[in-house]
């Protein structure tokens, strides 16, 4: 698949009721995250034109850490490894990576590592994965070395940490290149994306707890150098909400994917159970959660209530989301530094979600 590079857009912002979103559920957002106080980038598109393009407390081009919100990224370039014929979905991991094989793995697909259903959602236990998450090499053949949790394919059970390093290693192995030089040359330069990074950016917003307290570990961890100079694909990929809405932007369109690729990206891979590590019904795909709320209508969905079954994208921490709905032709982004106890902060992402749904026309 050959990809090629396009300028860089501009950035200016089109009036809102042109673009069938009004103008009420745009100022209502602004004011929604002006109030939070904290330092965050926010970024709206419909039709592939830019209605939102708004920074609070810092500049436009200043990434932010995406958590979990950057596991989607990784999982394209599965994706698009598929696509060229380098990578069979269905094929073991084992195919690729022989190391793996032992210890009750030899079963265990690319793509049930795409569904978070390989049954290694951590080694031991998340903590413990974290403690050594820095050193790449330590932490896939500590996952080389593993036994499932639970019979591959059987549940879904997210996959914290472990989702970037298994993918990432495939990617390695697969390309015999480093994972950041496969991100830069598959979507990171097609897309002009020069504010993304798979480790610690030249510049960063520190993650902040919230005033009404926020989870401490997760906030030294965020800020930890060791951490953010690390590559640990699955939690510190930084970038900006332009960056992010573009990158959604591409797979509502086929600059980076067919559309047939990105649909098999798009499959529900769950038809309502509860995922093992969170508890709850998210709606997985092959790489991202999934829009609709009827597995589970009284929970706050990070895409909001009002999300079509066929939106896509990711949530990071609660703090970080992007996603695109392919319905709607639309792509919202909301970046943030202000860390939350979770009940607190998904249903806010919830509610500046359908805020925007609201109002489109």
């Amino acid at each position: 698949m050959t990809i090629v590079s396009e300028p860089r857009r501009t950035w200016d912002e089109l009036p809102a009721d042109e673009l069938g979103i009004t103008p009420r559920a745009v100022q209502t957002m602004i004011r929604m995250v002006a109030a939070r106080g904290a330092a965050a980038q926010l970024v709206v598109l419909r039709h592939g034109e830019v209605v939102l393009d708004w920074s609070f407390g810092v500049p436009r081009d200043v990434p932010f850490l995406l958590f979990s919100a950057g596991k989607p990224l990784i999982a394209t370039l599965v994706h698009q490894l598929a696509e060229q014929g380098l990578v069979s979905l269905d094929a073991p991991l084992a195919t690729y990576w022989p190391e793996f094989e032992i210890n009750a793995k030899e079963t265990i697909t690319v793509r049930q590592v795409l569904q978070h259903r390989s049954g290694l959602p951590y080694v031991k236990s998340v903590y413990r994965d974290a403690l050594i998450a820095p050193d790449w090499n330590r932490s896939v053949r500590a996952l080389a070395g593993a036994r499932p949790h639970h019979t591959p394919g059987q549940h879904p059970a997210y996959h914290t940490l472990s989702y970037g390093f298994l993918l990432g290693e495939l990617v390695q192995r697969v390309t015999g290149m480093p994972l950041r030089d496969v991100l830069d040359r598959l979507i990171l330069q097609p897309l002009g994306l020069r504010d993304t990074h798979l480790s610690a950016p030249p510049r960063r917003v520190p993650m902040r707890r919230a005033p009404r307290g926020g989870p401490r570990t997760l906030q030294w961890a965020a800020n930890l150098g060791v951490a953010r100079n690390a590559v640990i694909p699955a939690a510190t990929v930084s970038s900006t909400a332009r960056d992010l809405a573009l990158f959604y932007q591409a797979l509502l369109g086929t600059r980076l994917l067919s559309a047939d690729a990105v649909a098999t990206a798009c499959a529900p891979s769950t038809s309502g159970e509860a995922d093992q590590v969170l508890g709850n019904r998210i709606r997985w795909s092959q790489g991202f959660q999934l829009g609709g709320n009827e597995n589970d209508p009284q929970r706050p969905r990070p895409m909001g209530r009002l999300s079509s079954r066929r939106a896509f994208g990711h949530n990071g921490s609660n703090a970080c989301l992007g996603w695109a709905d392919p319905d709607r032709d639309l792509v919202m982004v909301y970046l943030t530094n202000r860390l939350e106890v979770s009940p607190e902060s998904a249903p806010y992402q919830c509610e500046l979600s359908d805020t925007l749904l609201a109002g489109c026309r």
